[in-house]
């Protein structure tokens, strides 16, 4: 029987050969030599390299070539046999008459485009090949984690697709885009322009949380950001304060807490219900009725959990991609970034190991076209550099500088009644957002009613003013 079932797999022919065209490669090549100022733009918009070309000698030519483009110098027969000699591989490209058998090859350069893109499918063809026959030895080889190698598997194809060359938007394009967006904002009276984050006093200041951003809470532990990175999903997941009143999928990556413990937390806090009583065995009939009816409303909500402890970031890439594919997620949250992994460089220590993490997060946003909102620890400088209140600044993200040079926008969370001396330590309910830095626009502190007992952030009575300060006095 395995007899049978082996000889029925079709035998691999030992004798294929790689896709190549060899008259697309000379016509590339020769157009060059016809026309190089329009050819050689065209080659480097379609980002074609040396290792575009299958052919040895045509693969030395083009590289040649793109020396005197990068020196800025004419390129012809003359030009290119001259750097061809002085690196010594003239002779072995079939001398100058291979140069000019190039050009009689090659009757027109209006054609080059047409030659330029069958070199490049081959090219990606090939690249394809190699990355399959990576895959399939890895799977021979000794493998810790079958999903892990899948991630890296998944994002060796997508760094294939991130370097095939895209088509350059006319300015025409964004400018009507961008109206698009002013119109909005006219029609609905509200200028946020991404997802809504529910706190109207937040979205005044970031305008939403916008597609392709990177947006990092940032906290002390013990200071409320997952419960605040949760309020914020499940008022997008619920569609609150958007202008059509629209629910927003929403996917969240938690490597802390576990799904039925992020899921009693959110249920307990849309219902104002105190945890401590159903851990406690008492739970009222008004109680209960609470949880009941805040069931109904979150069962309906659109969230999806992944609740894997200690995610390699590729892995995560991996799945984000798929949930992201399969149930069109808007908005990726990861609670908390310091307990991912990068299994390529955790033995280059721990600072390279987060700014790689940190990348992968950035560049999954602009992949997936959503925002990002990840969760990080803060370092113990601000409680050593200033007891008193504890205010962060952003130099302390905690294991790297990458964090905020990555991060679009980052709030970073902190509550005057954790510390003494505060002068607002009195005031149990102040919690205080300070958006350190906001890439595409202000900067400033917002103030937040953070009620503990059920795990709930709420607007305060006090406003925002235009230029993203607070003022001066509650209502």
């Amino acid at each position: 029987m395995v007899t049978e079932a082996s000889s029925s797999v079709p035998p691999v022919p030992s004798d294929r050969v790689p896709p190549y065209s060899e008259e697309a490669e000379k016509g590339v090549l020769g157009s060059i030599l016809l026309d190089s100022v329009r050819v050689m733009d065209l080659c480097i918009e379609h980002r074609l390299d040396e290792q575009s070309f299958y052919a040895p000698v045509h693969r030395t030519v083009f590289e040649a070539m793109l020396g005197l483009h990068g020196q800025n110098r004419v390129i012809d027969v003359l030009t290119v046999s001259d750097q061809l000699r002085d690196a010594g591989k003239l002779d072995g490209v079939g001398g100058v008459a291979a140069l000019n058998q190039l050009i009689d090859a090659t009757p027109t350069a209006a054609h080059a485009e047409y030659y330029i893109d069958i070199v490049y499918q081959k090219h990606l063809l090939r690249r394809v090949i190699s990355c399959a026959r990576a895959a399939e030895s890895e799977c021979y080889g000794t493998v810790d984690s079958a999903d892990q190698l899948l991630g890296s598997v998944e994002q060796a194809f997508l760094d294939i697709n991130e370097q095939r060359y895209g088509s350059v938007t006319p300015w025409s394009t964004a400018v009507k885009e961008t109206m698009s967006h002013v119109d909005t904002i006219l029609e609905t009276g509200k200028g946020v322009t991404g997802l809504s984050t529910g706190f109207e006093n937040l979205d005044r200041i970031t305008m939403g949380l916008r597609a392709g951003e990177m947006i990092v809470l940032a906290a002390r532990p013990s200071m409320g950001k997952t419960s605040l990175a949760m309020n914020i999903a499940e008022n997008v997941a619920l569609g609150k304060m958007d202008p059509d009143g629209k629910q927003h999928t929403v996917g969240i990556f938690s490597l802390e807490m576990s799904y039925d413990a992020l899921a009693m937390r959110m249920l307990c806090s849309h219902a104002a219900v105190p945890s401590q009583k159903i851990q406690r065995g008492y739970v009222s009939k008004v109680d209960h009725g609470k949880l009941v009816q805040a069931a109904s409303v979150l069962n309906k909500a659109p969230i999806f959990l992944d609740d894997t402890g200690g995610l390699d970031v590729l892995e995560l890439r991996a799945r984000a991609r798929r949930m992201r594919k399969k149930h069109n997620v808007e908005l990726i949250v990861i609670d908390y970034l310091q307990l991912m992994h990068s299994k390529e460089y955790a033995r280059q220590g721990r600072q390279i190991e987060t700014s790689q993490i940190s990348g992968n997060i950035k560049a999954m946003a602009k992949e997936l076209r959503v925002p990002v909102l990840v969760l990080s620890q803060l370092s113990r400088a601000p409680e050593q550099r200033d007891s008193k209140s504890g205010k962060p600044k952003l130099s302390d993200l905690r294991d790297s500088g990458a964090i905020e040079q990555d991060a679009d926008v980052v709030y970073m969370l902190r509550r005057p009644c954790r510390y003494p001396d505060d002068d607002q330590h009195d005031d149990r309910l102040l919690a205080i957002v300070d958006v350190a830095k906001h890439r595409n626009g202000p900067t400033g502190e917002v103030k937040l009613n953070f009620e503990e007992e059920y795990t709930r952030f709420r607007d305060r009575a006090r406003g925002v003013d235009d230029f993203g300060g607070m003022e001066a006095e509650d209502e």
